[in-house]
């Protein structure tokens, strides 16, 4: 029976226009007849056309990709776009090119739930927009639940059930402790004991976790991953009943929030192993932290946590060092906004780092007004006629004032950058006159000439293994890509770009259209500056950090100013301050 055209409609709101997410997966079963692949993307179009009674869609497809996980190149970009509000609906041809995993699915459509997207299924007729499309969802998400948690209680049961009997249930070795899993024992590492012992003597004496973590590195001792001791490695060890000999198991519920149980949950076996502290020891360490604990509230033996977003957390370095920045709340503003400060890991931990302690007031406000600055430049650069006018443009604002120049490379790279896919309007990339390229060095030249000619290879590979009638094996596609993934890899790092993910890698095309596609577009259209004490507060510190992790791979700050953007493109751009 053919069904109602407007019904679709009917869960948007009306004068929102209608934007559909076509979503298209093909694997191994699906590469067997591959005329399905064009049949299915016309079928998903005409569906659009003549039932959602729009031609408003986008399609993504993911090649040789398992339906096991949702750890997909396009399956991602489309949820980063539909989170970003751009799209009504998504479509499929059923529901399992979203995912075979159940839980998987629940959790897509729990948030489909929460940003209003309607799904369709065409193939088993599931509408969220039809009543009866809702109640069959609902349906599969009551058993999904039923499924993770009964799965929970089993293994719970069995876990503690282990540890009732003096049985470790694995996890990391403690340092200081060896296990052998034959006769399930622990037994004493000497050359890490001895590092606990001074660990311990520090601590009892000087009574501060950071002066203990920095005496530690100040005398050359390491942890087991041979990196330096912080605050929080010399906790874990101060604080736990393992290096009494207590096995302590079931303290925790769940492991997202790690609530702690009530006391007659816990098992807690004593004279389990080998103790390395006496219990005396244990217990006057213990009322030091408890006398020490920065929030009473706190529980005894739990770190301290925050609910903070930190917008930068994992892009920002330290411009002298190279480390990466750590992030911490700072304090509460008469609005309600507590801005993150990023500090150098060395100036806390050993001092060997001089640098400056940056928060999200000053980095924020540089590097929202700084893609502001790109983003009006790219609307008026037919206007710009040199990178010099350019270099005007991107410093515009009285953020940049104490900037003397942007280096030439990085310049020039944007410069040229626009004269390719740059539009007033819109990413049509006709044939229009060619501005004169500026001029670059020849290795960066040769780099960018080489990661597009990759780029090339890349979309023709995907097009012929999806659409050519000499049939690609799955195996020649997986290897091929690969090689080229690592080739764009081994480029983009060569480019500066530090992130290990190939995946999350953007093409120069598509950076420009990412940088275009902002999530809060609305609070930067038609503006010359953002204040960020004003944006955080219209804006949720989340889709900040979400389009800030979209299009920047690093940011370099010494003495709290920037010093360098990394974008995920590879574009870099230094500043030289007066």
């Amino acid at each position: 029976m053919p069904r109602r055209r407007t019904s679709a409609k009917d869960c948007v709101p009306q004068q929102k226009e209608i934007k559909v997410a076509i979503y298209i997966r093909v694997s191994t079963t699906h590469q067997i007849d591959r005329d399905s692949i064009p049949m299915q993307k016309k079928d998903l179009m005409t569906y659009c056309e003549f039932i959602l009674n729009t031609d408003n869609y986008v399609i993504f497809e993911d090649a040789g990709y398992s339906g096991k996980n949702t750890v997909r190149p396009a399956y991602q970009k489309m949820m980063d776009r539909v989170r970003n509000d751009e799209f009504t609906h998504i479509l499929v041809w059923k529901i399992d090119r979203i995912s075979r995993n159940l839980l998987d699915f629940a959790s897509m459509y729990q948030e489909l739930k929460k940003l209003g997207v309607v799904f369709i299924s065409k193939n088993e007729q599931f509408d969220t927009g039809t009543a009866i499309g809702e109640a069959m969802l609902k349906i599969i998400l009551v058993f999904a639940e039923l499924e993770r948690n009964m799965t929970s209680e089993r293994v719970t049961a069995t876990m503690i059930s282990r540890a009732s009997n003096g049985q470790w249930n694995g996890g990391r070795i403690p340092f200081g402790y060896s296990y052998d899993s034959n006769t399930s024992t622990f037994s004493v590492r000497e050359d890490e004991a001895a590092i606990c012992r001074k660990l311990r003597d520090l601590y009892l004496e000087n009574k501060s976790l950071v002066y203990t973590a920095r005496a530690l590195n100040a005398e050359g001792f390491k942890t087991r991953a041979g990196v330096d001791w912080t605050p929080p490695a010399v906790w874990i060890i101060a604080s736990s009943p393992f290096y009494a000999g207590i096995y302590r198991y079931n303290r925790y519920k769940g492991t997202v929030g790690r609530t702690i149980n009530s006391e007659n949950e816990w098992v807690v076996i004593p004279d389990h192993h080998p103790a390395i502290f006496s219990l005396a020891e244990h217990e006057a360490m213990k009322s030091l932290l408890k006398t020490n604990s920065r929030n009473i509230e706190n529980p005894v033996g739990r770190l301290h946590t925050t609910s903070n977003v930190h917008i930068f957390q994992g892009i920002a370095y330290c411009g002298k060092c190279k480390s990466r920045l750590t992030s911490s709340p700072g304090r509460k503003s008469s609005t309600g906004f507590r801005a993150s400060n990023y500090s150098c890991p060395l100036r806390r931990k050993s001092k060997k780092c001089n640098n400056k302690t940056i928060n999200d007031i000053v980095l924020g406000e540089f590097v929202i007004n700084y893609i502001l600055n790109m983003l009006n430049a790219k609307k008026m650069f037919s206007k710009i006629k040199t990178p010099d006018e350019l270099q005007k443009q991107l410093l515009c604002g009285s953020t940049f004032s104490d900037i003397d120049h942007i280096d030439t490379d990085g310049l020039n790279e944007y410069y040229n950058l626009l004269s390719r896919y740059s539009s007033d309007n819109s990413f049509i990339f006709a044939k229009r006159p060619q501005k004169k390229k500026a001029a670059v060095s020849k290795e960066l030249a040769s780099l960018r000439k080489e990661k597009e000619r990759q780029e090339r290879a890349m979309t023709r590979l995907q097009d012929l293994y999806l659409y050519s009638e000499n049939a690609m094996s799955e195996k020649d596609f997986i290897i091929r890509k690969e090689d080229i993934s690592y080739r764009l890899k081994e480029i983009n790092h060569k480019l500066g770009v530090l992130s290990d993910d190939s995946d999350s890698f953007l093409s120069d095309e598509e950076f420009i259209k990412q940088a275009s596609h902002f999530l809060i577009q609305s609070e930067l259209k038609n503006k010359k500056y953002i204040y960020f004490k004003n944006l955080v507060n219209t804006v949720s510190p989340e889709i900040l950090k979400s389009y800030i992790d979209t299009i920047l791979d690093s940011v370099y700050i010494t003495d709290s100013k920037v010093t360098s953007i990394v974008f995920k493109n590879g574009l870099t751009h230094n500043f030289i301050y007066k």
